[in-house]
């Protein structure tokens, strides 16, 4: 006899009629079911991207990692300001990105994808092409100070010293500062120099659009000498240009706005930093009078500063310099010229320019306007400008990481 006891009664059955009831109890239980799988993870540039949008297929460009050859760059589609012409400056640099020129002439030039930082020597009627470092990671940030070559790595700072002389064989790097964020997401640098002899940079969201860390979406700068950290300014979702104004010394930058918000929206921002501490509003805000459709609510604009100017809906401004040179008319003089990257966010493309930023006598944009277009082609872009840089003789490079190549924009009747 199996007994079972329950704490109401007890009842004596059969082996058979316990094995008929054990059954019948366990046929009643529930049958277990495999967890859910959770939801997959979106890529950070698919963060905020609404259902709907999907259907889109809208993803960044694949990045560019090879050179074209010289006579396959069309130039000629390139339009320019009557008086301006434009030709490969130098070739065979793949992924060409952010530039810096050294004391004696040499043009740095770094990059995302590929590891390497090139150096250009100009011998007049041609230039030579050296892969001067290889190996590192999203060396696209790069300064010049006091002989020494800075270069910029996803979290760290790097020095070369002497580096002019060292261009066959660069040495060992000082590493200046070693801290900085390891996030992948906006997390390749651009660097400049101050007047103040710090390092000038940025750290970008680590998404598209989130809630950042304070340690992001904002412009840094480094004392190189101490190893000194400190931010300058906060709510910049990414910014991959900056300068300093050559007369009132102030810092300018380019920002660029989140993804997923429309067709038409958020318009892409140019900065300027009159005191330390501004705060430019992401993730609340974009381009300064609009509020973000859920990170927004209960947030006002006005709490944030303003951009300087809009520079139109995902053109991905990137690399902006000061026009110092005299080469070009004298109304170009402390022009900005934006390198726009272009557009991936928006069914119809927009960007691929050199545009141009005329400033009034305290420094308010007048003009905004396309200096160097046809790198686009109805849809289709054969070249991406990323940086700008003014030459010692004045005429104005410029970077193209698709084909690989530094275009030279120079002015002359």
């Amino acid at each position: 006899m199996l007994t079972f006891t329950s704490r109401w009664c007890v009842v004596c059955l059969t082996p058979a009629a316990a094995a008929l009831a054990l059954a019948g109890a366990m046929a009643q239980q529930p049958v277990p079911t495999a967890p859910a799988a959770a939801p997959a993870v979106p890529p950070t540039w698919a963060q905020g991207r609404k259902p709907e949008q999907e259907s889109l297929n809208l993803a960044p460009h694949p990045p560019g990692i090879t050179a074209l050859a010289p006579e396959e760059i069309p130039l000629d589609r390139i339009k320019l300001p009557e008086g301006f012409r434009i030709a490969v400056w130098a070739s065979g640099l793949p992924n060409a990105r952010s530039m810096t020129f050294g004391r004696n002439g040499t043009l740095f030039v770094g990059t995302r994808f590929v590891g390497s930082v090139y150096a250009v020597v100009d011998k007049g009627t041609a230039r030579e092409v050296k892969t001067l470092l290889k190996g590192l990671h999203r060396p696209n940030g790069l300064a010049f100070k006091n002989g020494a070559l800075y270069v910029a790595e996803v979290s760290r700072i790097l020095r070369y010293d002497s580096i002019e002389s060292r261009l066959d064989s660069p040495p060992e790097p000082v590493v200046v500062f070693d801290a900085l964020p390891k996030d992948e997401a906006h997390g390749w640098k651009f660097m400049t120099l101050g007047p103040d002899g710090w390092l000038y940079f940025q750290i970008g969201s680590p998404g598209n659009i989130l809630i950042p860390p304070v340690t992001h979406a904002q412009i840094a700068r480094v004392d190189p000498e101490r190893g000194v950290l400190e931010t300058v300014v906060s709510g910049v979702r990414n910014s991959v240009g900056m300068d300093f104004h050559p007369v009132t010394r102030e810092l300018w930058f380019t920002n660029n706005g989140r993804d997923w918000m429309g067709e038409d929206v958020p318009n892409d921002t140019l900065h300027r930093v009159t005191h330390k501490g501004m705060n430019f509003g992401f993730p609340f805000c974009h381009q300064g009078d609009l509020l973000d459709d859920e990170f927004g609510k209960g947030r006002s604009c006005q709490e944030f500063d303003a951009p300087a100017l809009k520079l139109g809906p995902h053109v991905a401004p990137l690399g902006m310099r000061f026009y110092t040179g005299r080469q070009f008319p004298a109304e170009y003089r402390n022009n900005i010229f934006i390198a726009e990257h272009g557009s991936w966010n928006r069914t119809r493309k927009q960007g691929f320019n050199v545009s141009r930023v005329v400033l009034d006598g305290d420094g308010r944009p007048v003009k905004y306007e396309p200096f160097a277009t046809g790198f686009l082609q109805a849809e289709t872009f054969w070249g991406r400008p990323v940086d700008v840089q003014v030459a010692p003789d004045g005429a104005l490079l410029v970077s193209d990481d698709v084909a690989g190549a530094i275009y030279r924009i120079s002015y002359g009747k």
